[in-house]
């Protein structure tokens, strides 16, 4: 393990909640129309995130609904297989599990196209009347995101719920995850959702195109109330405002601000708009080589959220959601394959590698192997250079290459 014990019996490190799909990836770049084949993966950020924490060494509920069909007994299957536990995703005998076709560009270029079948999903008929808070309390985090509350009103109305500040609640973080292509994705209802969580992931650029903010502090400025806020600046790297934490329920003594007064290369001090002292600190990301612009964001709060559980300064965990985004960068889903037997959070060096769709070994991003690299002083940090198969390197030095 991690050092990431629960605190009492029965509480895991992280529950997350939201959808998962069949996902196809196309076998060749170019329009969906000129696509002649597609491989079958899953995606769905709160999965996505689940099944990253799990390899980790965290332990980790995903709970959600899929249909009682193939597609439904794969997703389950297949988000077990990276460790995490299914016990709490409920079967939807009237409702189909969600699909999603997509081409390999960038999300954000106009040639990218997903196609969606995922009305009247099984996961879209969530609701504060079928998701048990049994399911949802007994853990140190809960991890959300704003697609659940554009799938359906009965979502929006969970979400509501869930972020409702209450005595007792675990952590609460919240990916916004704003998807103007899903009819009921509402700016302002984003807002209102991030600013009742205590831990808020957010892309400047999402921020903008939601918002219209411009920049890290206008959006801090906006988002007073989290106590972390992490705003994701792309290649750029990003920025993460931490104050003090507080207790967020019996035994919950830590919080996403805590180690947060550790100085960091670079933090800017100030009082925040809540009044406790607020502290920026700047993380550059290293250098990638992209196979597939998809899923970094969802690595990214993984590895955030694995320093967070963890105990580690800001700074580091800035260094860990930049590694998990890089290794999710260079394979071509949304996820890297499951792991092999053993115990989570490591790696056998001597176990043959996986390998990905164009043949390049791949392994999961064992935490000895990211807290090396996490550990480089500001001048090896800066030259670290990371292409296909970086993961299974046996030696973190191997991965720092200079242009």
């Amino acid at each position: 393990m991690t050092g990431t014990a629960a605190v009492d019996a029965g509480v895991v490190d992280v529950v997350c909640l939201g959808e998962s799909m069949v996902t196809f990836l196309p076998s060749r770049p170019g329009r969906l129309a000129d696509v002649p084949s597609f491989t079958r993966a899953i995606g769905g950020a709160e999965s996505n995130v689940a099944c990253a924490l799990a390899v980790a060494g965290h332990s980790v509920k995903w709970v959600s609904r899929v249909g009682a069909d193939g597609f439904g007994d794969h997703l389950i299957a297949a988000v077990a297989a990276y460790g995490v536990d299914t016990g709490a995703v409920r079967r939807d005998p009237g409702r189909p599990t969600g699909i999603y076709f997509r081409t390999a560009t960038d999300r954000a270029t106009d040639a990218h196209e997903v196609v969606y079948h995922r009305a009247g999903s099984a996961a879209s008929a969530m609701s504060p009347a079928n998701v048990p808070t049994g399911d949802l309390d007994r853990t140190r985090i809960l991890h959300l995101s704003g697609i659940t509350a554009a799938l359906s009103p009965d979502c929006l109305a969970l979400m509501r719920v869930l972020t409702a500040r209450r005595p007792g609640r675990p952590l609460l973080s919240f990916d916004v995850n704003h998807r103007p292509g899903l009819g009921r994705d509402d700016p302002a209802v984003l807002l209102e959702l991030a600013r009742g969580a205590d831990l808020v992931f957010v892309g400047e650029d999402e921020a903008e195109h939601a918002w219209g903010l411009h920049g890290p502090a206008a959006i801090r400025e906006a988002l007073p109330e989290p106590a972390v806020l992490v705003v994701k600046q792309g290649a750029r790297g990003a920025v993460a405002y931490a104050r003090e934490a507080r207790t967020t329920g019996p035994g919950r003594t830590t919080g996403p601000g805590r180690s947060a007064g550790s100085p960091a290369s670079g933090p800017d001090a100030r009082r925040g708009p809540a009044g406790p002292r607020d502290t920026a600190t700047r993380v550059p990301a290293p250098r990638v080589d992209v196979v597939a612009p998809v899923g970094a964001g969802d690595a990214f709060a993984a590895g955030f959220l694995s320093a967070t559980l963890r105990g580690l300064p800001v700074r580091a965990r800035l260094r860990h959601g930049h590694l998990m985004a890089a290794a999710a960068l260079t394979v071509p889903g949304d996820l890297g394959s499951p792991p092999p037997a053993g115990p989570p959070g490591h790696h056998d060096p001597a176990a043959p590698a996986a390998r990905d769709l164009a043949g390049h070994d791949v392994a999961p991003l064992t935490l000895d192997h990211a807290d090396r690299l996490v550990a480089l002083d500001d001048d090896g940090w800066g030259t670290l250079h990371l292409g296909p198969g970086w993961t299974a390197a046996a030696q973190a030095t191997e991965e720092v290459r200079t242009p």
